[in-house]
């Protein structure tokens, strides 16, 4: 009685039986439906994986920064990696503002515990003439469907889970354009799910290059002649029962092909920042990188590929002293008010 009315006294109203434990799973069981399929996957192994076993005995109010601190303490010193304890903190606190939100705490003990946040390591990215190898190694000794799958990757930039849920339905060779309409996710011990894309801006029209276009149409072609009917439906890269591929062993392929020709070992993704790496070497328009690549913003785009603007950044403050050089000029020599001519200018 004496905690019911101090709870309805101060706005807060706390369970001394919650644990950590058992508050973390209902948590996880009111963000599922609104999380996508992968991230709440990789929220419920750090519950299940790190944070129960290191907080759940402890009853919800009585877990203090230091517990917290003192786990990442150990945690670092033993060589855990920083990205897997910042997520794990993280996710804590994540979990006890929602705590603190509902008035089930009164503050939230891993507000401050949260170490920095790595930086994230710099991608490899290949070079033209890397790519292009790659891409006629794939046609002369291979030329089977994964070879026009990295065609597609590379020329448009697409990520790795758009192009393994691309549907026929989605592509529109007569107008030279697709639609990312699907993501694939592979999830609970490779349990594959198909959901939307990453974000609202990822849901576009691609414009496809004629290299694109090519790859392509010889996927239709060979999904055609293999249809009884001569129709093009289901996924645009998949099995031959229909099936999505396994990002694993997609990425797996890719990596057995680039030992093949000693090119820097890259991942799936790395194909997206090459496309992008490509473009900006190319003097494409920040603007329409960002674009092509179906950035939220084009501050994001910005955040990742800033360090190849150094050549643009250089153009634009020479632009800039330029300009300022004639404007001063232009001040040292003034014009005569009746001629026009600056002084000492010849006649």
């Amino acid at each position: 009685m004496a905690a019911v009315l101090d709870g309805e006294l101060r706005g807060v109203y706390e369970n001394r039986r919650t644990t950590v434990a058992s508050f973390l799973r209902e948590w996880l069981a009111t963000r599922k439906p609104v999380l996508a399929p992968n991230t709440y996957a990789g929220y419920k192994a750090c519950v299940e994986r790190d944070l129960i076993p290191a907080f759940g005995r402890y009853r919800l109010l009585d877990l203090r920064p230091k517990h917290i601190d003192d786990w990442v303490t150990a945690q670092l010193e033993a060589k855990r990696g920083r990205v897997t304890v910042y997520r794990a903190v993280a996710t804590l606190r994540n979990a006890l503002n929602a705590a603190v939100r509902s008035w089930r705490l009164r503050y939230n003990p891993a507000k401050h515990s949260v170490p920095p946040k790595p930086r994230a390591a710099e991608r490899t990215c290949w070079t033209p003439d890397q790519a292009a190898t790659f891409l006629r190694h794939g046609a002369e000794q291979y030329a089977d469907q994964l070879t026009d799958l990295f065609e597609v990757m590379l020329g448009t930039g697409m990520r790795r889970g758009e192009i393994l849920a691309l549907h026929w339905s989605d592509v529109h060779l007569m107008d030279r354009k697709l639609y990312v309409r699907w993501t694939l996710a592979a999830i609970d011990n490779g349990k594959i799910h198909l959901g939307e894309p990453k974000t609202e801006a990822s849901r576009a029209w691609i414009s496809l290059s004629p290299r694109v276009m090519a790859a392509l149409h010889r996927q239709a072609a060979i999904q055609m002649n293999a249809h009884p009917d001569g129709r093009l439906e289901g996924l645009v890269f998949g099995r031959p029962g229909g099936t999505p591929l396994r990002p694993q062993w997609v990425l797996d392929q890719l990596r057995k092909r680039t030992a093949e020709l000693g090119l820097p070992r890259i991942g799936l993704h790395d194909l997206r920042h090459t496309a992008a790496s490509i473009m900006i070497a190319e003097d494409i328009p920040v603007a329409v990188v960002s674009k092509t690549l179906r950035h939220s913003t084009i501050a994001v785009t910005i955040n990742l590929y800033g360090h190849l603007l150094k050549d643009s950044a250089d153009e634009a403050v020479t632009a800039l002293a330029s300009s300022l050089d004639r404007a001063d000029a232009s001040v040292a020599s003034p014009a005569d008010p009746v001629t026009g001519r600056r002084f000492g200018q010849a006649a």
